[in-house]
């Protein structure tokens, strides 16, 4: 049932199709950026309560929507590198945990930055804060695993691994907010029955989480090529693509 995906098991075949998929992404995603920021920073209304500060979950929200996102994805490539053997997917652990980790430290950020005017601090130990700092400590764990042991395949084993044993943490930061008494805001746009947030302010954010949704794609693909050329450098098609250019 499932011939039709073997053909992406191949390094070849993917790298092939990360190249033709890479300009599309990266366009559509700088698209997308503008579009929602534009919009959110420009043109929609400020907020009854906290006025123009708001309009930093243009970044903050998607960043910490991708952060899981990412690891999520990560997590699943790890699991079908340790049970399939598929070096393709054992690749991408590790082109994806360092967009993860950026797109987790933006989170923490932009979220520390928006919480001094309406906490009147930088930092709590707040469950939902917390977590996520738990997950770049995650990210930051998968990418030094895989450069700790001389055998670079031992490495990779070793950090999908930790991925793997690291979702753990992505219920406890979704639900932290209703499991704790926390500083954070609950839901806003996952109640999609009605979602606490006007439309007008909801759209442009909307496109903004989609934006860094198809840029992490564009970046996978650009990573996951550098990758495939580093570990398939000795192979034939590999250097009759060096030798191509």
């Amino acid at each position: 049932m499932f011939n039709w995906l073997h053909p992406f098991a191949k390094p070849e075949t993917v790298y092939h199709l990360c190249g033709r998929l890479y300009p599309w992404l990266m366009a559509l995603a700088v698209l997308l950026l503008l579009l929602g920021n534009i919009w959110g920073l420009a043109f929609t209304p400020p907020d009854y309560q906290q006025g123009d500060s708001y309009r930093i979950i243009h970044i903050h929200v998607p960043s910490a929507i991708m952060s899981m996102g990412t690891y999520s994805a990560m997590a699943i490539a790890a699991f079908i590198a340790l049970v399939w053997q598929v070096k393709i997917a054992q690749w991408s652990v590790l082109a994806l945990a360092p967009v993860g980790a950026v797109y987790t430290a933006i989170a923490l950020i932009t979220g520390m930055a928006w919480g001094k005017p309406m906490w009147g601090t930088w930092w709590v130990w707040d469950a939902r804060l917390t977590s996520e700092l738990i997950l770049l400590f995650l990210y930051l764990g998968v990418i030094a695993l895989s450069g700790a042991f001389s055998d670079r395949q031992t490495g990779a084993k070793a950090a999908s691994l930790l991925a793997v044993i690291g979702v753990i943490n992505l219920p406890v930061i979704h639900f932290s907010v209703e499991w704790w008494n926390t500083l954070h805001q609950g839901a806003s746009i996952t109640k999609f029955a009605k979602p606490s947030i006007d439309p007008s302010m909801l759209w442009p954010l909307l496109i903004s989480i989609l934006a860094f949704k198809v840029l992490m794609l564009a970046l996978l693909c650009l990573r996951l090529r550098n990758a495939i050329l580093l570990n398939e450098q000795h192979r034939p098609w590999v250097k009759t693509l060096a030798g191509g250019h």
